[in-house]
């Protein structure tokens, strides 16, 4: 008749489960290797490009503040929270051309910096090398 083994639904289950975990693994380890080569070939065209050193204008400073949550078991049975959060700082910077340039500096390059500075610029590629006012 039209009666179903219990087993049968619960072997799909393994079975597509068996199939999609291994891939969701592959992509996760894909996008980590691409990120990696990535931020290689970032660096490499960097090296190539010549250092320039340009009259420059502070025109803009951000920040962008990620945070991260964590939420474990431990073994009696409580959880346990933790959070961290990190800071990247940007400056824009505009030439004489009136091109602007975003670059990510350090915290404390960012403190010593103003919107409004003028100096010289230096970088390479997409990699900030400083500014003197």
């Amino acid at each position: 008749m039209g009666s179903m083994d219990p087993f049968t639904a619960g072997d799909r289950i393994f079975s597509f489960m068996s199939i999609v975990f291994p891939l969701i693994f592959l992509l996760v380890f894909g996008l980590i290797i691409y990120g990696i080569i990535a931020s290689i070939r970032q660096s490499q065209r960097n090296n190539k490009q010549p250092v320039l050193t340009v009259q420059a204008n502070i025109v803009n400073k951000r920040t962008e503040v990620r945070s991260r949550s964590n939420h474990q078991h431990n073994n009696d049975g409580f959880m346990n929270h933790s959070s961290s959060t990190s800071t990247d700082y940007y400056i824009t910077f505009q030439v004489e051309s009136g091109d602007r340039i975003e670059f990510e500096v350090s915290g404390q390059e960012s403190g010593l910096l103003a919107e409004g500075d003028n100096g010289r610029l230096t970088f390479q590629g997409t990699r900030y090398l400083g500014f003197q006012r």
